[in-house]
Parts: structure tokens; sequence; C-alpha cells
């Protein structure tokens, strides 16, 4: 995300990603320091940069699922979107991919 360098925001890293098959669960990731952070305020989106994997998608899904019961009224949730070819990995994306992703996020 930094080397995109079109982010001005903050980030939080999950530091994986749900996947049962390898008895990884919201727990073993950041997942509940990120729904803290949202509860303390003063977030306005959540932009989701999971790889586009079944375990990404899970993890994603889950994440708007538990933010969703925040009742965060006006918090956007957002999902990269353009660039980002499925089975790829977030981390291997090259600066100008990754912007392109960023720049065309959609509502998740």
């Amino acid at each position: 995300m930094e080397s995109a360098g079109n982010f001005k925001g903050l980030y939080h890293v999950l530091g994986g990603a749900i996947d049962p098959l390898n008895n990884i669960g919201p727990e073993q990731i950041r997942i509940y320091e990120l729904t803290n952070r949202v509860k303390k305020g003063d977030v306005q989106e959540i932009i989701l940069a999971t790889n586009p994997s079944m375990e990404g998608e899970a993890t994603a899904m889950y994440i708007k699922s538990e933010i969703k019961k925040l009742n965060t009224n006006g918090l956007k949730i957002t999902r990269l979107t353009h660039g980002l070819p499925v089975g790829a990995d977030v981390e291997f994306a090259d600066a100008i991919t990754l912007s392109r992703a960023l720049e065309g996020r959609r509502e998740f």
C-alpha cells in the first residue's frame, strides 16, 4: 500500500486470512483488534484488501459481518477491485497495479 503512493490513511494488517482447513480462525488473526479500532470511532472507510482467494473472500465477508454488527452508520466498507487477478497475492502486486486497484475500489 505504501509503494502505491496514493493512499494517505492508516491501515491495519490482519496477518493472515481465515482458513478453517488449516485451523486458522478469526481468533488467530487480528480481526478483533480491527473491530476495536472501529469502535473507538473516527473511521470513515474500511478498504478491504484481502487476497482474491477463497480464504481472502471468507475473511472479507467475516469482517464485513462483524463491522455491520457494530451499528456504524455512515461507515463505508469498500473492496479493492481492478488490477488484481483472482488467485494473486496482494503483497506481490506492483505499485501501479495496486494503485489502480485502490482507485477502482467498490462498495462491499
